[in-house]
């Protein structure tokens, strides 16, 4: 490998350490002060000067902070003279805010990628951005991989269950749920999701057939979980025999860890799958952590040695899960 760089900040310290781990490097410091008024002073501990540099930090409560940390390292090795900055934020705090949905509101997460580019970033890498269109908002090179792969290769190899039914918890996980179905030839069921007031939410109706099946719950976070613990209610009253949770940022806001010990611990939740771009220690009864140190340390390979397709890493993936999915039935018919 050529020489790359990879620095953790604050809010993915302990990713970053695994992902050195993979790569067999070591695992290099940036040192962020905090002075008396809250101000940040972040500047790595060695020299950067024409080297390709990786900066990972999920941009997660506390959201302003980490912010404002990642811009700071970001210019801190722009100022340095590094050749390249590429950025990897597992989590993308503020993407949520991608519109106005009413007057005089503003687009905070377009004000963060320019922020992000002004500062100094060459490339940004994230998991399961919220909309797709967003990375319009950027003018270098941006890339969103899709954790539900690595969450499903991880079910099926802790569980061995192969027949199950995809759901999407709304609307707007559709098409994520839909591209699952379609790649591994699955079944799949619609909750129909309904916002009467903010911060509460009414589930009413299911499209498709759950009878006596294993139903996985697909999305890209979990906040404060009303979304899906109340699908999950509706499967069981549906007659799902099990209900799995299989989400990307586990935000796990307000008292979304007491509700999903109680969903659990009463068996309207058989497990949850969630990674680790957010760092958090949740005492949450069956809850699994999937890495994605794995995934981000071979694209940061890719970027070394300048050639290579981040789509044939997905393809890999694909194709190594359809192999997981034919040993499954294979054994499952044996037994």
């Amino acid at each position: 490998m050529s020489k790359n760089i990879v620095l953790g900040l604050t809010g993915s310290k302990k990713l970053s350490k695994e992902i050195c781990d993979i790569l067999e490097i070591k695992n290099e410091e940036i040192k962020t002060q905090r002075f008396a008024d809250g101000e940040l002073l972040v500047s790595p501990q060695i020299s950067v000067r024409g080297q390709d540099v990786t900066l990972i930090q999920s941009i997660s409560c506390p959201v302003n902070e980490n912010l404002m940390e990642l811009l700071i390292g970001i210019d801190s090795l722009k100022r340095s003279s590094a050749k390249s900055i590429n950025v990897v934020i597992p989590y993308m705090g503020y993407s949520r805010q991608d519109r106005k949905t009413n007057p005089r509101e503003p687009i905070s997460f377009k004000l963060v990628a320019n922020m992000l580019q002004v500062a100094g970033a060459t490339r940004i890498l994230t998991f399961d951005i919220h909309s797709d269109q967003t990375q319009g908002f950027f003018d270098i090179p941006f890339d969103s991989l899709k954790a539900s792969l690595f969450l499903l290769h991880a079910f099926i190899k802790k569980t061995k269950i192969c027949d199950f039914v995809v759901v999407s918890p709304d609307y707007g996980g559709v098409k994520r749920a839909k591209e699952i179905s379609q790649a591994f030839d699955l079944p799949l069921a619609i909750v129909d999701k309904r916002r009467p007031a903010p911060n509460e939410v009414e589930v009413s109706n299911l499209l498709g057939d759950v009878n006596n099946k294993v139903c996985l719950i697909f999305d890209d976070m979990i906040d404060t979980g009303g979304t899906m613990i109340a699908s999950s209610k509706l499967l069981k009253e549906k007659n799902a025999k099990e209900v799995y949770i299989l989400a990307t940022h586990a935000l796990f806001n307000g008292n979304a860890v007491e509700n999903f010990t109680n969903a659990v611990n009463s068996g309207i939740i058989k497990n949850i799958f969630v990674t680790n771009t957010i760092e958090n220690n949740f005492k949450i009864p069956n809850l699994e952590i999937v890495s994605v140190a794995k995934p981000i340390a071979k694209i940061i390979e890719l970027l070394n040695t300048g050639h290579g397709s981040m789509s044939a890493l997905i393809k890999d993936l694909i194709s190594d899960i359809k192999q997981e999915i034919g040993q499954c039935v294979i054994d499952n018919a044996k037994n």
